[in-house]
C-alpha cells in the first residue's frame, strides 16, 4: 500500500506539537485599521485546534 500523502493546504495552517495541534486564528488578513490594538494581541498567539477536530486534522496531516 502507498504512503499517504499530506495534504499541503493543511501543513500550512496547522502545526503539530507533542500534545496538541496549534493552527493561525482568523480575522488577521485585511481591514486591520478598524481592530483594536486588545483584539489584535489576542489574535496575534496561536490557538489550539478544538478535540472534536483532532482526529481530521492528523488525517490530513498523514499523522494517523
Amino acid at each position: 500500500m502507498p504512503k499517504m500523502k499530506t495534504v499541503r493546504g493543511a501543513a500550512k495552517r496547522f502545526k503539530a506539537t507533542k500534545n496538541s495541534i496549534k493552527r493561525g486564528a482568523a480575522f488577521r488578513s485585511h481591514i486591520l485599521t478598524k481592530k483594536s490594538t486588545k483584539r489584535m494581541r489576542g489574535l496575534k498567539e496561536a490557538k489550539v485546534v478544538d478535540s472534536r477536530d483532532v482526529s481530521r486534522v492528523k488525517l490530513m496531516l498523514a499523522q494517523a
